[in-house]
């Protein structure tokens, strides 16, 4: 019986995320956890960001090591392959002030900070994004179709973005840097 629940306890700690981790994104391309200690076995390849701007990818199987608060991007085995840009802006990345963090076959990982004041270039998002902020501040949001929207992102929030979006961005308020995830 000793042993039965043995099996039973490693199989949930290779499943789990862990005690001190809360989910906070869950749909059909990843499950993201908000991670305060060291992670048990990924069950996925997973994107760790680390809140001090950081990230790595980590193949299924590995144990994350992370040094204070981290989001798990975990990446489920539902791909979607980019959506074909046909509306003439550029694409989302790269752009003026990103940086490539790291690239593979199944994301891309950019640093960007917003500049006060300053709008983005119109854009098209050919892949779903995970993003990750890194400081308090407001981004207005202008569509194509003009619809503004402000959202305010506070150090540590994390969104989940599908594709196929046009539109620029204007830090209105504080300051913003993001890791921004995005899915192959």
């Amino acid at each position: 019986m000793r042993t039965v629940s043995g099996l039973f306890l490693c199989i949930m700690l290779l499943q789990s995320p862990g005690d001190r981790a809360k989910t906070v994104i869950e749909n059909d391309r990843v499950a993201v956890w908000d991670v305060s200690d060291p992670a048990t076995a990924l069950s996925f390849d997973a994107v760790v960001v680390s809140l001090s701007g950081g990230a790595a990818f980590l193949s299924k199987g590995a144990t994350p090591s992370t040094a204070g608060r981290s989001m798990v991007i975990n990446l489920k085995d539902h791909p979607s392959g980019p959506i074909a840009n046909t509306t003439g802006y550029p694409l989302a990345f790269p752009r003026p002030g990103s940086r490539k963090i790291l690239e593979n076959e199944k994301v891309i990982v950019w640093d960007y900070t917003w500049s006060p004041g300053v709008a983005t270039p119109m854009h098209f998002h050919d892949k779903d994004v995970v993003v990750v902020y890194l400081d308090d501040g407001e981004l207005r949001s202008t569509s194509l179709d003009g619809n503004v929207v402000t959202n305010p992102f506070k150090f540590g929030m994390v969104t989940f973005n599908r594709g196929n979006r046009t539109h620029t961005e204007t830090l209105v308020r504080g300051k913003q840097r993001a890791i921004i995830t995005e899915l192959k």
